[in-house]
C-alpha cells in the first residue's frame, strides 16, 4: 500500500506547481517550501523538534530553516500553500481519469487514515488532526499524506530502537541501493559520513571495502520488518476486499504521479509495474 500511497503524497516534493504555491506565499527556494509545509502541522515551532521528528538532517541544516521560516509564512499559511499545490499537481495528473474513481479513492484512503494510531506519531497525529474539506483530492492528497507521516513516525522509532542514528541510516542507504547525491544534501559533513560509515563498519554491517554484510541486511530487514508492522492497523481494519479495491484505485493515480518523481529520489520509491 505504501507504494500506492506515497506517491500521491510525493507531488508536494516534485511538481511545479507545489513549488509555484510556496512561492506565492513567500516561501521561496525549495527548503524553505518543505521545512515550513511539512513542519506547518506542529506549529510555528523551532528547529529542535522538527530535527527529532524529521531524523534524517543535520541540526545545523534545518536550523538554519526554522524558526526563520514562520517570518516570511505562518503555518496556517504554509498550510494553505502545500494542499494548494498538491491539489493543483494532483488535478493536472489526474485529469483523464473520472470524478467517481477519485471519488471513490477519496473515501477509502480517507477511510485509512481515519484508522491511523496516533500514540507515538507525532507527525502522523499532527496531520490526522488537518481538516482536508470535501474537494476529493484534498481529501486524498491530505489521507495519503496523514498515511505517509504515520507510517514515516513508525520507522523512526524502529531505527532508534535499532540503534541507529541519522546518518549511519543515510550511510547504510548509499552502500546498499541510494545514489550518493541524493542524500549528501541534508547538511552532515564528509567527518560525520566517514564516522558513520566506520561506526558501521565496527558494527559489522559493512564489510572494510563498504560492501552491506548479511549481518547489515538481516539487522535493516528487521527495521523495515517493524516499520511495516506499526504501519498495518490501517489495512488490517479496512480488510483485504477493501484494500485490494483501494490499491486498484490508488494504481492508475500513483503511476501518474511517478511522472513527475525522479526514479532516484530520495525516497526511494520502488516503480510500479505496467
Amino acid at each position: 500500500m505504501w507504494t500506492h500511497f506515497e506517491p500521491v503524497h510525493a507531488v508536494t516534493y516534485f511538481h511545479p506547481r507545489a513549488r509555484a504555491a510556496y512561492e506565492a506565499a513567500g516561501l521561496r527556494g525549495y527548503w524553505r517550501g518543505y521545512f515550513a509545509g511539512r513542519a506547518a502541522p506542529l506549529g510555528a515551532v523551532d528547529a529542535a523538534p522538527v530535527t527529532a521528528a524529521f531524523f534524517s538532517f543535520a541540526p545545523p541544516m534545518v536550523s538554519r530553516a526554522l524558526p526563520a521560516v514562520w517570518r516570511l509564512a505562518t503555518p496556517a499559511e504554509a498550510l494553505r500553500a502545500r494542499l494548494t499545490g498538491a491539489v493543483q499537481a494532483l488535478a493536472e495528473l489526474t485529469y483523464e481519469l473520472p470524478e467517481t474513481h477519485l471519488v471513490e479513492a477519496a473515501d477509502l484512503l480517507d477511510e485509512a487514515a481515519g484508522a491511523v494510531e496516533t500514540a507515538g506519531r507525532v507527525l502522523g497525529a499532527a496531520n490526522a488532526a488537518l481538516p482536508a474539506g470535501e474537494y476529493p483530492l484534498a481529501r486524498l492528497w491530505q489521507a495519503a499524506t496523514t498515511l505517509r507521516e504515520h507510517r514515516g513516525d513508525g520507522h523512526v522509532a524502529a531505527l532508534v530502537a535499532a540503534d541507529l542514528d541519522p546518518v549511519e541510516t543515510l550511510a547504510w542507504r548509499v552502500a546498499v541501493d541510494m545514489p550518493a547525491h541524493n542524500l549528501l544534501g541534508r547538511g552532515w559533513t564528509e567527518e560525520e559520513w566517514k564516522a558513520a560509515r566506520e561506526r558501521l563498519t565496527v558494527r559489522g554491517w559493512l564489510a572494510p571495502d563498504g560492501e552491506p554484510t548479511e549481518r547489515g541486511r538481516a539487522g535493516f530487514q528487521a527495521v523495515e520488518d517493524a516499520t511495516d508492522t506499526a504501519a498495518a492497523r490501517p489495512w488490517r481494519l479496512l480488510g483485504t476486499d477493501r484494500a485490494d479495491r483501494l490499491r486498484d484505485l490508488l494504481y492508475p493515480i500513483a503511476r501518474a504521479c511517478h511522472t513527475v518523481i525522479p526514479p532516484d529520489s530520495p525516497i526511494g520509491l520502488p516503480a510500479l509495474p505496467a
